[in-house]
């Protein structure tokens, strides 16, 4: 088998892994509207963390985050698949065996990759950190009134059913993703591996 194939397949799956690790915030409605773009402050002061953190509790912020990492484990095989595939099928210089061995190889390699993220989105740490991560996000740009607003919406009957269904319009946006994203992806990948080859 070509050495040169493995080189961009592995770039793929981080590039993929890395997709799906942004897809964690572009997925949640909620951090859509809470978190705009903006210089994050380095620290909050006590009164905004406490008001932050109690808002990301009444948002089921880690119950949310687990649930989407938990969906995100199920749809990544078959999109990492998909993806190598495609690319083994669209190698000119690779022999009808050549890519049988090749589909083959990703189709052993596939679950040991799996499993690995698997370990990486279960370590409670993950979570801690991030939620640590986005209190300054919320701090930089609400003040501690905005906040505590934002935290009865997320308590009240419409905000709770926001929240109740998070992990269903996530999943439901995941698979718009792949539809629109995946396509495009397989086309710019293909042609990152068609350059890469080029004597």
């Amino acid at each position: 088998m070509p050495a040169q194939f493995w080189k961009p397949v592995n770039h793929m799956k981080k590039f993929v892994l890395g997709l799906y690790a942004a897809a964690v915030f572009a997925a949640l409605p909620s951090f859509a509207l809470a978190a705009p773009a903006a210089a994050v402050a380095p620290t909050a002061d006590q009164q905004t963390t406490a008001a932050v953190k109690a808002m990301l509790d009444a948002m089921e912020v880690r119950k949310n985050m687990l649930a989407m990492y938990g969906e995100m484990q199920k749809a990544m095989p078959a999109i990492m698949r998909q993806q190598a595939v495609g690319l083994i099928q669209a190698d000119p210089k690779m022999s009808a065996e050549q890519k049988k061995e090749a589909v083959a190889r990703v189709d052993r390699t596939l679950p040991g990759v799996v499993q690995s993220v698997g370990k990486i989105f279960s370590d409670p740490a993950l979570i801690d950190e991030m939620i640590t991560e986005m209190v300054p996000l919320y701090a930089n740009n609400y003040t501690v009134a905005e906040i505590k607003q934002l935290t009865a919406f997320y308590q009240s009957p419409v905000g709770r059913k926001m929240m109740a269904l998070t992990p269903k319009l996530s999943t439901e946006a995941m698979a718009v993703a792949q539809r629109v994203v995946t396509p495009r992806l397989g086309k710019l990948l293909n042609d990152v591996m068609q350059d890469v080859q080029k004597p």
